[in-house]
C-alpha cells in the first residue's frame, strides 16, 4: 500500500515538474522576444509608411494604385451628378447647386490625391504626443517609459528563480498571468497595426464619400475608427507613465496585485478609448470570448 502511494506521489511530482519545465521554457521565450516587439507595435510612427507594398497599393501619385481608382470614381460621380442635374430640369426636383458641387469636387479631389500625406500627418502628430508623454516620464522618473522597462520593474516584484519555477505557487501564478497577458497585448497591438494599414488604404474612398451627403456616413465611421486606433497610443503612454510612477521596490502582496492591475489596464486600454470616442475593439480576448458565448466554437 505504501509502495503504491509512493509511486502515485512520484508520478504526480513528475507531471508537476514537466508542467513547470514546459511553462518555464515558454515564459522565458516570452521574456526574451515579446517586449521589444510590443514597443514597435504599440508606438507607431511614420515608419509604418516605409512598407513599399503599402505605398504602391495606395498609390504614389494620381495615376496608380487606389488613388487612381478613387479618381475614376470621382469622374463617375461627376457623370452621375450631370445626369441628375439634367433630370431635375424636367422633374423640378431639388438637388445641390452646380457651383456647390464643383467646389466640393475640387476640394475633395485635391484631398483624395493627398491621402498619404494626410495619413502621415495624423500618424506623425499622434506619435509626437505619445513621445512627449514618455519623454516627460523619462525626465521625472529617470528611466525609459516602454514595455522593455516595464518588465524589469515587474520582475523586481515577481522574482522567480528559473531553476525553481512553480506555476502552482502564488509567484508562479502571477508570473504566468503576466506572461499570458503580454501575449494577449502582442496579439491586440498586432491587430491594431494591421487595421491601421487597412484604414490607410481606405483613405481615398473615405474622402470620396464626402462629396455626396448620403454617403458621408462612411467617412464619419472611418474617421472615428482611425482616430480611436491612433489615440490608443498616447493613452497607453499615460498608463505606462502612471505604472512607472508606482512604487515597485517591495515584494509585498500589494505590489504584486498592482502588477496585475497595471497589465489589466493596458489590456483594457482599447475598450476605454472605445467608450470615450467610439471605434472598434482590438481586444483579442474579447473576440475569442464572444465566439464562445455565441456557440460558434
Amino acid at each position: 500500500m505504501e509502495e503504491a502511494t509512493t509511486n502515485i506521489s512520484n508520478i504526480s511530482q513528475v507531471i508537476i515538474d514537466t508542467i513547470n519545465n514546459l511553462l518555464n521554457t515558454l515564459f522565458s521565450s516570452v521574456d526574451n522576444s515579446v517586449y521589444q516587439t510590443l514597443d514597435d507595435l504599440a508606438f507607431i510612427n511614420n515608419d509604418i509608411f516605409d512598407n513599399s507594398f503599402l505605398s504602391n497599393i495606395l498609390g504614389t501619385n494620381s495615376s496608380n494604385g487606389l488613388i487612381l481608382i478613387a479618381n475614376s470614381l470621382l469622374i463617375a460621380v461627376c457623370l452621375y451628378y450631370a445626369f441628375k442635374l439634367i433630370y431635375s430640369y424636367f422633374t423640378g426636383a431639388q438637388i445641390e447647386r452646380p457651383y456647390q458641387f464643383v467646389f466640393k469636387l475640387l476640394i475633395f479631389g485635391i484631398v483624395i490625391n493627398c491621402s498619404q500625406f494626410i495619413c502621415e500627418s495624423f500618424v506623425y502628430f499622434n506619435s509626437l504626443i505619445s513621445s512627449a508623454i514618455r519623454e516627460v516620464g523619462k525626465n521625472f522618473l529617470g528611466e525609459e517609459i516602454c514595455f522593455s522597462g516595464l518588465v524589469q520593474n515587474l520582475n523586481s516584484v515577481v522574482t522567480i528563480d528559473t531553476t525553481s519555477f512553480n506555476v502552482f505557487s502564488f509567484d508562479g501564478l502571477l508570473k504566468s498571468l503576466i506572461s499570458i497577458s503580454f501575449i494577449n497585448l502582442l496579439f491586440s497591438y498586432s491587430l491594431r497595426y494591421i487595421m491601421l494599414q487597412v484604414l490607410i488604404l481606405l483613405t481615398p474612398f473615405a474622402f470620396l464619400t464626402l462629396i455626396n451627403q448620403s454617403t458621408s456616413s462612411f467617412f464619419k465611421a472611418w474617421l472615428k475608427i482611425f482616430l480611436s486606433l491612433l489615440f490608443i497610443q498616447p493613452f497607453i503612454s499615460i498608463i505606462l507613465l502612471i505604472v512607472f510612477a508606482l512604487d515597485f521596490t517591495g515584494s509585498d502582496v500589494v505590489s504584486k496585485i498592482l502588477c496585475i492591475g497595471s497589465i489589466y489596464a493596458l489590456i483594457r486600454a482599447n475598450s476605454y478609448v472605445q467608450h470615450f470616442i467610439g471605434g472598434i475593439s482590438t481586444n483579442v480576448s474579447q473576440s475569442f470570448g464572444s465566439l464562445f458565448r455565441r456557440g460558434k466554437i
